[in-house]
């Protein structure tokens, strides 16, 4: 009885909403509306099957085509012409994260409107307070060839946004890309069928909030990108299913597509396909907090992952193990990773990560000369200190049980793969493969040259984070990764989850000193922006890429750097303009942590901490010093007791930013 009344309200509620918006829906049942009433989904299939939305009264997304084609069967769209029933459903409840990014709690609240078809197609819409998203469903009893899926994102006024927009190597097709370029600020309508991005993508029409897409639970299936149309819209493209594949001989190995078929998915005919995600914000600091990617992912199919936490490592690559004052050589020998061990226990790091070198490229059994695993492995242990490894995915790929067995001997938890660069169907069934390996044999995983989790770590816990933007390594060969950079992608590539850009860098410079320095890179921006970096980006599992001996120099800003913790039990975004300032605030148990950073135009603020609970906080705070204009690297830490009644002023340098840490008393 209280489920047909909910029913009725909401009904009621609808009716009422789409009168004062002028829609003339009151007879048509195909709509629904988010639970505070800002967001309505309206549903057409007189002219094949298209939505709309609209936000506080106003059309936001127009007459965007849904389509499925499958082949020697009749399409979606004509399917959508014969309706056998309509469902519609409340859900109200929370999600517990094992391994939390942003917070341990999700609340889940959604209204949901299923419309099964006489044919073997249903689609289900659900409308939330932030956001809507759009599922197909196909129940056919065999396997069936996808040719292709139409998914159109129609804007009604001139849109700008913030795309990636891949540019196509050399020795491939469009579809290879590491996912890890910038995201240039354009104008939809200046975009044409030869720009491709891949997702999150986000856009701002001229007249209304900022829209996200992406997608959420990609498994078994291509991921989606987005292709221009020389108009105010994107059309979904997908990877066609690889024909023939080679690998390359170069350094680092990969899988080239070199043949593709005519369709892109070849699957069990009776499945739910990805979510379709538009995530919408009045509000820039609307958009990093928002976990929908999460909330609409296939649940925990890993078991106990009680073994899976949160954690924070170094990596030796970035610096090529330029270490310095050591009474040894430096490289890929065992004397240096005995140091990194030493400083990770040092300065309360949990872990090192052997990243590429370790052993011969394409055998993980060939260690490389001057390297004793048994002797690195017995130390870490000592010094309570885990080692990761770094692995190339052909390699892993090809030595996977035996490989996994040896980690486990030498007590590894945690691998990398890397130069995946792909999404097509193959390659998305070859990251759940090896999360589900990795499961059975208790080892968490990071994937690089990867796109976005898209909720997979969520489906797979173990699947920690990943790559999939351009991050601090870019430092090393271009002056791509400025303030404006780091600043956009808490707005876009984090909407699909966390990813490892690896900060921390000792090196800093303004607009005008920075340099491309092999062995001892430098960082666009000044030594706190790279510090706020820790607490900004979701990552469970933080590396720290900067110089270790730089670092022992520089004792209080380590200890100051190493004390973050990583999985976060509550997030809030106190400010945030997109690739221009963003304050960030997480809590772990009692204690908060408050970064800000900014990009090249310096920043004045006042920080209020109303959040807090009753009671003092001890607060440490590092902030760009007072020449950090011009020299980067400069920065001072100070200390003093707050409360929730506190206000305080901060001043950040160009490329600046800052970190507080309250202690609760």
């Amino acid at each position: 009885m209280r489920k047909l009344i909910s029913l009725f309200v909401l009904y009621f509620f609808c009716v009422a909403k789409i009168n004062a918006t002028n829609i003339t829906l009151a007879n048509d049942s195909l709509y629904v509306v988010s639970p505070n009433g800002q967001i309505i989904v309206r549903i057409n299939d007189t002219d094949n099957l298209k939505y709309s939305v609209y936000f506080n009264n106003k059309l936001i997304v127009s007459n965007s085509t849904i389509d499925l084609i499958v082949k020697g069967k009749e399409s979606l769209s004509l399917a959508s012409k014969a309706i056998r029933s309509i469902k519609r459903n409340t859900v109200n409840s929370i999600i517990e994260v094992p391994v939390s990014e942003r917070r341990k709690i999700i609340q889940d609240h959604y209204n949901e409107l299923t419309i099964q078809f006489k044919a073997p197609y249903s689609i289900k819409f659900r409308a939330f307070d932030n956001g809507i998203a759009y599922q197909i469903e196909t129940k056919f009893k065999d396997s069936i060839f996808i040719q292709n899926e139409i998914a159109d994102f129609n804007f009604p006024t001139t849109t700008q946004g913030w795309l990636p927009l891949i540019h196509k190597r050399d020795d491939s097709d469009l579809f290879h890309t590491s996912y890890e370029e910038p995201y240039p600020l354009s104008i939809l309508d200046s975009l044409n069928e030869n720009n491709l991005a891949y997702n999150p993508v986000l856009l701002f029409p001229n007249d209304g909030p900022k829209i996200a897409i992406t997608e959420s639970d990609l498994l078994d299936y291509p991921g989606m990108f987005l292709k221009g149309s020389s108009s105010n819209r994107l059309i979904g493209m997908f990877a066609p299913y690889p024909a023939e594949e080679k690998t390359t001989n170069e350094l680092y190995p990969e899988t080239l597509v070199t043949k593709r078929e005519n369709y892109i998915a070849h699957v069990n005919g009776s499945r739910n396909y990805p979510w379709r995600i538009l995530m919408i914000a009045a509000e820039d600091k609307d958009l990093p907090n928002n976990d929908l990617v999460y909330q609409l992912a296939s649940p925990n199919k890993v078991g106990d992952v009680s073994w899976v936490h949160s954690g924070k490592a170094t990596d030796e690559w970035i610096i090529n193990i330029n270490l310095f004052n050591v009474p040894f050589k430096p490289g890929i020998n065992t004397a240096s990773y005995k140091y990194y061990i030493d400083f990770a226990k040092r300065f309360g790091f949990d872990r090192i990560m052997m990243d590429a070198g370790w052993s011969d490229i394409i055998d993980v059994f060939k260690i490389t000369p001057g390297i004793n695993m048994d002797t690195l492995t017995a130390y870490a242990k000592e010094k309570g200190i885990k080692i990761s490894m770094w692995t190339a995915a052909v390699t892993l790929n090809n030595q996977l049980d035996s490989a996994l067995n040896q980690f486990n001997k030498w007590g590894i938890d945690f691998i990398m793969t890397d130069f995946i660069d792909r999404d097509d169907q193959k390659t998305v069934q070859f990251y759940e493969r090896i999360a589900k390996a990795c499961a059975q044999h208790k080892i968490m995983i990071m994937y690089h040259g990867a796109f976005a989790p898209k909720g997979f770590n969520r489906t797979y816990p173990n699947a920690i984070t990943r790559e999939g933007v351009m991050g601090s390594e870019y430092n090393i060969w271009s002056n791509k990764v400025t303030p404006s950079h780091d600043l956009t992608l808490p707005f876009t590539r984090m909407l699909a989850g966390s990813f490892d850009y690896e900060p921390g860098f000792l090196n800093n410079a303004n607009k005008t000193s920075f340099r491309n320095v092999e062995g001892a890179p430098i960082s666009f921006g000044t030594r706190c922006h790279q510090l706020a970096m820790f607490v900004v980006y979701d990552n469970p599992m933080q590396i720290f890429s900067g110089n270790p001996s730089q670092g022992y120099q520089d004792i209080p800003f380590m200890e100051l750097l190493g004390s973050i913790p990583t999985g976060w039990d509550d997030t809030k975004i106190l400010a945030a303009t997109v690739s221009k300032n963003i304050i960030t605030a997480r809590r772990k148990g009692n204690d908060w942590y408050i970064a800000g950073m900014n990009d090249w135009d310096e920043k004045d603020q006042s920080i209020s901490f109303d959040f807090l609970k009753e009671g003092n906080y001890a607060a440490t705070i590092c902030e760009d010093g007072i020449n950090a204009d011009k020299y980067a690297a400069d920065y001072k830490i100070t200390t003093q007791i707050v409360n929730n009644k506190s206000i305080l002023k901060m001043h950040s340098a160009p490329g600046g930013g800052f970190l507080i840490k309250l202690i609760k008393k």
